[in-house]
């Protein structure tokens, strides 16, 4: 059966609480039961010494022992214990009974008690025992005393059994005590692990949501702490995994219409030529259409296969030092008839200095030239695009600017996400395919660098990146 991780938790916890519980009342046990042996140890001690002091100040030697019984039997009622008095080798004399009192002797006057223990007993030895007289260890006390006329041991029992009731009421009061906070504590504890565990069981649910294709839910964030922050991750995985799959979806949709065109196109050329439909004069016109249709085909392929090239866990950057300047020139060179097209200004070209650095420099190169040829596309007629290329302590940094339409700010962060295309309405623009910026964006991060964009929408968009020098 599946134990889900509220379930685990709760009753880990309720396991927890009740073995402390346990443990806090086995202790209480040792305890109570160690404080009350130590108080009747140190009651009949008390007990022995009263006789004791007593013996020591009367003779009783005489044949009449009432007194010192009636001494003894007082103690014995005040201690709760048996008390005897023994001569130096350890036979009993006198008695606490009321059998003693009676007759004048008892069934254990004349009894030789463990002489071996009482000397134990009466060094501290030993608190337990059965002076020789009873059948059970119980609690024994003694005391050896001496004066002119007499010697032996004064000796007091009790029995233990009183202990248990004392303590078995005590964990009743104990037990009683604990059932409020118990209440509490469990129902504290299920509160709190429901709580913990709700964005759990959601985060489970939109997960195997997700695996269905659905990206519908998000977890709500009710505290801040490391719950709060792995549900708002949550969401924001989620976010990209949306934006992902919408874009994964219009590229498909993008990639088939786009391929579906051209193909058609040029098929519907060759087929013109091969039945005659197309006059021979104008086959060649035809042909070139043909010939740019399948040039577009390659590069649509190619960036799809650069794509899966550079997120490969096996590739290598093959790096090269080259001068970074040039590599910039030679790229704005060959888009001349483009720039002097939308009669572009190109402003700062003439003025960076060479920057030498360590890169892979076919991979650079195709960095660049997404970055020129977005500016290009995108810079209004008679705008501009500048260029700026400077080192510092974090590296090469290069910029370029253009004119134009700028970003949305609600855009921004979004424009490197791969298949994500600014202007929806532009989907069929044969020039785009969502990719271009996502490829110079793993191209920099791939050698160690960073990429940023800054917007105003209808002045300027600008992209930098910052190549280390050394790598």
């Amino acid at each position: 059966m599946k134990h889900g991780v509220f379930k685990k938790y709760f009753i880990g916890v309720s396991l927890v609480v009740v073995a402390s519980i346990g443990v806090m009342l086995f202790l209480l046990f040792i305890t109570y039961n160690n404080h009350l042996s130590q108080e009747k140890i140190s009651e009949l001690k008390n007990a022995c010494d009263s006789v004791c002091d007593y013996l020591t100040d009367d003779d009783f030697e005489s044949s009449d022992t009432r007194p010192i019984y009636y001494f003894i039997s007082h103690i014995a009622y005040s201690f709760d214990c048996d008390v005897y008095v023994t001569n130096d080798i350890g036979k009993i004399t006198v008695c606490s009974c009321n059998e003693y009192g009676k007759n004048g002797f008892c069934e254990h006057t004349g009894s030789i008690a463990d002489i071996k223990e009482l000397k134990s007993i009466a060094s501290g030895n030993e608190k337990i025992g059965s002076a020789g007289i009873y059948p059970s260890a119980r609690f024994v006390a003694a005391t050896y005393f001496k004066s002119d006329k007499n010697a032996g041991y004064v000796f007091s029992s009790a029995s233990s059994d009183f202990v248990k009731p004392l303590i078995k009421k005590s964990v009743n009061i104990y037990l009683l005590c604990a059932i409020a906070p118990l209440i509490i504590i469990f129902v504290s504890t299920y509160i709190i692990t429901y709580r913990m565990n709700k964005p759990l069981k959601l985060m489970s649910e939109a997960a195997h949501a997700m695996s269905k294709g659905d990206f519908s839910k998000r977890i709500p964030v009710t505290s801040d702490d490391e719950i709060g922050e792995l549900a708002a991750s949550f969401n924001k995985m989620t976010n990209s995994l949306a934006r992902l799959e919408e874009a994964r979806k219009s590229f498909i949709a993008n990639v088939s219409h786009e391929m579906r065109t051209p193909m058609t196109t040029i098929g519907g050329f060759i087929d013109g030529i091969i039945d005659g439909t197309i006059e021979p004069e104008k086959q060649n016109y035809y042909l070139n259409i043909a010939s740019q249709e399948v040039k577009r085909l390659s590069r649509m392929i190619q960036s799809m296969l650069n794509l899966s090239r550079l997120e490969s866990s096996e590739f290598v950057l093959k790096s090269d030092r080259f001068d970074l300047r040039e590599q910039i020139l030679s790229i704005v060179i060959s888009q001349e008839q483009r720039i002097e097209k939308k009669h572009i200004e190109i402003r700062g070209l003439d003025t960076i200095s060479s920057v030498t650095v360590t890169a892979d420099k076919d991979l650079i190169y195709q960095a660049v030239y997404n970055l020129v040829d977005n500016a290009i596309k995108f810079v209004n007629d008679g705008g501009y695009i500048s260029f700026s290329l400077s080192v510092d302590d974090s590296g090469a940094g290069f910029t370029i600017t253009n004119s134009g339409p700028g970003i949305p700010r609600a855009d921004l962060p979004l424009i490197f996400d791969r298949f994500y295309k600014l202007d929806k309405s532009r989907s069929a623009n044969k020039n785009s395919m969502g990719l271009g910026l996502y490829i110079v964006k793993t191209i920099i991060k791939n050698h160690g660098g960073t990429i940023s964009v800054s917007s105003r929408e209808n002045e300027f968009t600008s992209f930098k990146f910052i190549l280390p020098i050394g790598k």
